[in-house]
């Protein structure tokens, strides 16, 4: 359950860069705002296969 966690705090992350990025700055930091998601998007992927392998060792 914990890594469920993990990866939902990373999508809310996602969606506050977004919601942010329009109603705060108008849509002008659309290049900041693509470079912050796809940097928590990478870092959901690693979470992710890292919690697969860590699962996969308990077994």
């Amino acid at each position: 359950m914990k890594e469920i966690k993990g990866l939902y705090v990373i999508l809310v992350a996602m969606f506050f860069v977004n919601l942010t990025n329009m109603t705060l700055f108008n849509n002008e930091w659309n290049g900041i705002a693509m470079w912050l998601n796809t940097v928590l998007f990478v870092a959901g992927t690693a979470y992710f296969l890292l919690s697969k392998d860590a699962i996969k060792k308990n077994k």
